[in-house]
Parts: structure tokens; C-alpha cells; sequence
């Protein structure tokens, strides 16, 4: 087991850079508009968790590409893997096309919530400016997937890091400092985001031709059009994936949508928690990313006894690390959530709930471990039915009950608390799946 941990870390940690690069990019605006103003703050907050969850819901559909390439290289049949990329960039300029549509059309879902007007238009005007980089998202997260698949994450966290020190300079001075003549608030962090965006997918397609895996795959070379056949083993795999995905994100970032009526400090509060929560993920997350891609090469190569360890390898890391986690954060929260915001109302709805972000650390990381894992064995359509009932039916149904008609009331702490339920919850039901699972591909071998 320790030869598979370290190959985990050694995969792993370029993965967690470069996640916490692009997390960083939300906490980077919430940090600069928290300076500027609640209306700007609440705005991000609302209008953030609705564009994150429309992107890791269409990128949980490219990343179909991950097991797919994984499975091919484990088998040894590179030669393959090249046309398999190509149709996941077609599939990603597809599917850019209804997010588009929804982000500039977010109506549907803002009219039913009860929010202030200023608010509202600011979100408004946040999306419709973030749709014009979902295609340079979703074909870098394609190229993200391919990356990881083959076990090369380095050039990842290069783009990541550049992204976000560039990012950095970009928000404070358009937000906050009136580069453009005076300070653009929320919109400001919105333009540099499409910069940023198309920047990286640039970066990312001149490293593809001209790097070491564009030298080996030469994945631009005889370009294959658009192939609806050969999307049919990327949808069943990535329909499902895509759909977990916005399952568990929305449980999070649709909170801000259910608590507008509580106020733009709730509001503000709740999304510098989420932002610690968001942070505090990208270990697991990049640890079931490494586990996955180890796991599906494994499989690949009919490795079942290396496919087990990968996956026990990858659970004990999670929940060691995961506990360790939750402790610093228990103990840095004052100073965490001062370098947020200045506004003493903000900081306390913020300190009463980072709690639970300390709490449920040890059951995410469980439940992310054994999702990814389950994608290496091509499993998706049950662990996504788990999520479903977990993240949305106890996450969100039992978190707007706990706030608003539990006795006495909880507020924006019952959406806390039903998170914490939920997560022990799909960790108890996706471990033994994923071991049920693995025992009945041994059988079959």
C-alpha cells in the first residue's frame, strides 16, 4: 500500500495546486468584493454558485474522457486514445451552446427568489458576461481530463498558478481600484474571468501540439469530425458524472439562492463559509481525480489486486488528511474570516458556521474517494441516484425545512447541518457499493 500511496501523492499534489488555483479564483473575488461592498459580495455569491454549478455540471460530462483514456493507456492502446480527446472537444463545444443559453437567460431561476433588486441586477449582469468563457472552460477541462488520465498533471498546476496570479492583479484593479475609470464591483471580477479563461485554454492547446504529450499522441493530427457514435460510451459515462456533479455542487451553491430572503449579510456570510468549504474540498477531490485515473489504468491492464490497493490507498489518505484538515480550520477560523471582510455582521454569520465545514471534513473526503473510484469501473449511474438522495433530497430538502419551519427556526445553519447529514449519509451507502463493485469485477475476470 505505501508504493500506491506515493504514487498517489506524486500524481495528487500537482492535481491540488492546480484545483486550488482555480478555487482560487472565487476566493480571490469574494476577498475583492467583500471590500467593496454586501451588495457586491451577496451578488458573487449568488451569481458564483449559479455559474459553478452549470460548469462542473457540463465538465462532469467531459470528464467521461478520464476513464476512457485511462482504461486505453492501462490496455496499452495509445494509438487510440488521441480520436478519443478530439470527441471530447466536439462534445464540449456542444455542450456549451444550452449553458450559454442559461446563463444569459437566468430568469427562470432567479425570478421565484425573493432577493433585492440591486442584487438581482448585478447577478444578471455577472452571468450573462461569464457566458462568453464557458466554451474556453469546458475545452480546457476536457484537456484537464486527458492530462490527468495519463498521469500528467504538472503542466496543470503551471496554468493554473499563472491564471491565478494574473487573476489577482486583474479583479483588484478592475473592482476595486477603477482601472477603467472607476471601480466596476462584481462586473470587474466577471471580465477578468473570461480573460483568464481563454487565456488558459490558449496556453493549454500551444502546450498539446508542442509539448511532450502532443510530441507522443499527436492529438492534432489527422483531426476526426464529429463522431455521434463514438460520444455514445462518453455520454453513458459522462451524463451521469455531470449529473452527480451538479447534484453535489448545487446542494452548496443553490443555498445562497434559498437564503436571499435572510439578507445580503446571510447572504455574504454563508458564501465566505462556502468559499473555506470549497478550499478545504480540493484535497479529497484531487485525490480521487489521482485515484481514479491510477485505478483505471489499473483496471485497463487487468490489475485487480493493484486496483484494490489504489482504492484502500486513496481512502485511508482522504480520511487521515481530511481529519487534520478539519482541525486547522477549527482553530484558524477568526483569522480565516477576517481576511474576508471587514464587516463585523458578515464575520459573525461567517464564525457561527465554519463549524460544520470542520465536521463533515472526514465523510466528504470518504465520499469523494469512493465516487471517483467507482468512475474508474465505469459505475456512475448509481452513485449518481446516492448523490441525488443525499445532496438534493436530505442537502437541500431537509436543509429549507431545518431553516425556515424547524422549531425553533435555524436559519442558514440548517442548510449547514443537513450538509453534514448528507455527506455521512453518501459515504454510507457509496463504500459499500464501490467494494460490491470491485469484488464483482474479480469474480468476472
Amino acid at each position: 500500500m505505501l508504493t500506491a500511496m506515493r504514487g498517489l501523492i506524486g500524481h495528487a499534489f500537482p492535481i491540488l495546486i492546480a484545483q486550488l488555483a482555480s478555487i482560487g479564483m472565487m476566493v480571490v473575488d469574494t476577498a475583492v468584493l467583500g471590500h467593496v461592498s454586501p451588495v457586491d459580495l451577496a451578488a458573487v455569491a449568488i451569481g458564483g454558485g449559479i455559474h459553478v454549478s452549470v460548469v462542473f455540471g457540463l465538465v462532469g460530462v467531459v470528464q467521461a474522457v478520464a476513464p476512457v483514456v485511462a482504461h486505453l493507456h492501462g490496455a496499452k492502446r495509445d494509438d487510440e486514445v488521441a480520436g478519443v480527446l478530439q470527441q471530447g472537444f466536439w462534445l464540449a463545444l456542444l455542450l456549451a451552446i444550452p449553458g450559454i443559453l442559461f446563463l444569459t437567460h437566468p430568469g427562470f431561476v432567479l425570478d421565484p427568489f425573493a432577493m433585492d433588486a440591486a442584487v438581482d441586477a448585478k447577478v444578471r449582469q455577472y452571468l450573462a458576461l461569464l457566458a462568453w468563457s464557458l466554451p474556453a472552460a469546458l475545452l480546457y477541462r476536457t484537456f484537464y481530463a486527458f492530462c490527468n488520465a495519463l498521469g500528467r498533471p504538472r503542466v496543470l498546476m503551471g496554468i493554473g498558478l499563472a491564471g491565478l496570479c494574473i487573476h489577482a492583479l486583474l479583479a483588484w484593479g478592475l473592482a476595486q481600484q477603477g482601472w477603467l475609470g472607476e471601480p466596476l464591483g462584481v462586473v470587474g471580477c466577471a471580465l477578468s474571468n473570461i480573460l483568464i479563461g481563454w487565456l488558459a485554454c490558449a496556453t493549454a492547446a500551444l502546450w498539446l501540439h508542442f509539448g511532450s504529450l502532443g510530441r507522443r499522441y499527436r492529438p492534432f493530427s489527422n483531426w476526426q469530425g464529429p463522431r455521434p457514435a463514438s460520444w455514445r460510451e462518453l455520454l453513458r459515462l459522462g451524463l451521469p458524472m455531470g449529473f452527480s456533479n451538479l447534484v453535489e455542487i448545487t446542494a452548496f451553491t443553490l443555498v445562497s439562492l434559498f437564503i436571499a430572503s435572510l439578507g445580503a449579510t446571510v447572504v455574504a456570510g454563508h458564501r465566505i463559509v462556502a468559499n473555506l468549504s470549497a478550499l478545504t474540498y480540493m484535497l479529497p477531490l484531487s485525490l480521487g481525480i489521482a485515484t481514479m485515473a491510477a485505478v483505471g489504468q489499473a483496471l485497463g491492464a487487468r490489475d485487480w489486486p493493484l486496483a484494490r490497493c489504489t482504492v484502500r490507498a486513496g481512502l485511508v489518505m482522504a480520511a487521515l488528511s481530511s481529519l487534520l484538515l478539519g482541525i486547522l480550520l477549527w482553530l484558524a477560523a477568526v483569522p480565516l474570516v477576517a481576511g474576508y471582510t471587514d464587516d463585523p455582521a458578515v464575520r459573525a454569520v461567517a464564525l457561527g458556521l465554519i463549524a460544520y465545514v470542520a465536521i463533515y471534513q472526514f465523510f466528504d473526503a470518504l465520499q469523494t474517494i469512493a465516487g471517483h473510484a467507482l468512475r474508474a469501473y465505469r459505475v456512475t449511474f448509481l452513485p449518481m441516484l446516492v448523490q441525488t438522495f443525499c445532496f438534493w433530497g436530505i442537502g437541500l430538502g431537509l436543509g429549507a425545512w431545518l431553516c425556515y419551519r424547524s422549531q425553533p427556526a435555524l436559519g442558514v445553519a440548517g442548510f449547514w447541518l443537513a450538509a453534514v447529514i448528507s455527506l455521512v449519509a453518501a459515504a454510507g451507502l457509496l463504500l459499500p457499493l464501490l467494494y460490491k463493485v470491485m469484488r464483482l469485477t474479480e469474480s468476472r475476470s
